[in-house]
């Protein structure tokens, strides 16, 4: 939604008021008579911008004096902005042309066509056909989504074992729990199955219920998001060492999601982060989950060509199924020390009272 504010009052000023109008991204709500006007219906959100066509307009397109056409905009919203920042250059510059065309005087259409065109370009969107942010930015989100939400569900089991456990330790002494390796392959496993279809559906599914777009080829995408989730998967249960009770989780890992996306070097350019917080970003498997899927699923990459994120995911998905088995040990262990004090301290208190 957008105010005019039309100083002129000629039919050219008028014609371009209703070209703006007429396209896909902006509606004219409101005619003002004056600037004052038109910011009070501003702040009381009425519109997101103001489009000024001064008194002069008209009459310096007819002195061949360059004419300006104005637009304020609230910077609150920057979809708002670059909406109406297309639709009046796009609109500027038709009528420019028809204008150039008018005046050259030319006695054909192939004349007008040199006149209006002198260099023909075409303007081609690669990967993002409709030029909108959803296009780049959902498949991101939904890459993230996989890791934080294993952040979630396996810190929310790691808080209520403990919680439920006498000693508040992570792992119980219990005949089911015997052996590390046991257990973190155990784990591990049960989490893979149910992401395996988690994973199917939020990155195959809801990019077409969004009518996404999706080029990439199935034997390319399912074996690097393989290594992925066994990233993911590991580095959730490395991390949820760190949970003490079921709501630490959601204070940790929760507000990450943002950064994390800033630094993967997707909605932020990955040129413009700074050095630290690049080589920081490769400690999350979202970093290399996100580029990777991306490039394959919107660009059309073969697995060859992201060879680097394709080894780095496996790397991670080692070493943190080492730093997993390391953990799970110390566990163990911190339990039977725990169970071994509780069990001299009773035995003290028996021998005391006998």
């Amino acid at each position: 939604p957008a105010l005019a504010v039309d100083h002129s009052h000629t039919s050219l000023s008028r014609e371009y008021l209703r070209k703006v109008d007429a396209t896909a991204d902006v509606k004219i709500v409101a005619y003002c008579s004056n600037l004052e006007e038109a910011k009070q219906k501003l702040r009381e959100r009425e519109a997101y911008g103001i489009i000024y066509i001064p008194s002069e307009f008209s009459d310096n397109i007819t002195k061949g004096i360059q004419s300006k056409v104005s637009l304020y905009c609230d910077m609150s919203g920057l979809l708002y902005y670059k909406g109406l920042l297309m639709a009046n250059t796009a609109v500027s510059l038709d009528m420019n042309k028809n204008i150039k065309v008018a005046r050259a005087g030319n006695t054909t259409q192939r004349q007008d066509e040199i006149t209006a065109y002198p260099i023909e370009y075409r303007d081609v969107a690669m990967f993002n056909p409709t030029n909108g942010f959803a296009a780049f930015l959902i498949p991101a989100v939904l890459v993230l989504l996989i890791q934080q939400t294993l952040l979630l569900g396996i810190g929310l089991a790691a808080g209520t074992a403990r919680e439920h456990n006498r000693f508040r330790d992570l792992v119980p002494i219990n005949k089911h729990y015997n052996g590390t390796l046991r257990i973190v392959l155990g784990k591990g496993l049960s989490y893979f199955m149910v992401y395996t279809f988690m994973s199917t559906y939020v990155l195959f599914v809801v990019p077409r219920l969004f009518s996404l777009n999706q080029i990439g080829h199935a034997d390319d995408l399912i074996p690097f998001i393989l290594p992925y989730l066994a990233a993911c998967i590991f580095f959730a249960m490395t991390a949820s060492i760190a949970i003490r009770n079921r709501e630490t989780c959601m204070l940790i890992f929760v507000f990450t999601s943002v950064p994390l996306l800033f630094i993967s070097g997707v909605s932020w350019p990955g040129a413009a982060v700074p050095a630290f917080w690049k080589y920081f970003s490769y400690l999350f498997p979202s970093t290399f989950g996100i580029n990777g899927f991306i490039r394959i699923n919107n660009m059309g990459a073969t697995l060859s060509d992201v060879a680097f994120e394709y080894k780095a995911l496996w790397i991670q998905a080692g070493v943190y199924f080492l730093t997993t088995c390391w953990v799970y040990r110390w566990q163990i262990i911190t339990s039977r020390k725990h169970v071994i004090e509780k069990y001299k301290e009773l035995k003290a208190k028996r021998t005391t009272v006998l």
